[in-house]
């Protein structure tokens, strides 16, 4: 079974994670100006079902819409790319996977989903999977 994160763990892990490693020039501001709803909207959306069925199955597809979701919706006013890879590297970890890529390269990944076009939303989900795919490693 698939281990969701919520929003304690974004608030008191993924945040003081990417706050602490990925602070750079810009600073994150503090998790409680965060828009209403939208990250918990983010985080729910990989679990939904629509008559019963899961919309995102597996936690590569789970994964990839959760990362999508949390770079282009912009739940915070800044530090959102951050946010969304120390939240993407949180859930692989707690479903027994580890993603082996250099932060470089993880960084240049989610400012391409950053510049995106919305309405290449599938083609982008299905980039981000097979980067998650490729990438990730299950945890011994």
């Amino acid at each position: 079974m698939i281990k969701p994160i919520t929003v304690a763990d974004v608030e008191y892990v993924v945040f003081r994670l990417a706050k602490q490693l990925m602070d750079w020039d810009e600073p994150i501001p503090d998790i409680k100006e965060r828009a209403s709803g939208i990250l918990e909207s983010c985080l729910s959306q990989p679990f939904q079902k629509v008559y019963g069925k899961t919309l995102y199955r597996g936690l590569s597809k789970k994964s990839a819409i959760m990362f999508y979701l949390l770079v282009k919706n912009h739940p915070l006013s800044n530090g959102n790319k951050r946010i969304a890879v120390m939240s993407l590297i949180l859930f692989l970890y707690i479903n027994g996977y580890w993603l082996n890529v250099s932060n470089d390269m993880l960084y240049k990944f989610a400012l391409s989903v950053a510049n995106s076009l919305s309405v290449d939303k599938d083609t982008n989900l299905q980039q981000i999977k097979e980067f998650i795919s490729k990438y990730s490693q299950r945890i011994v």
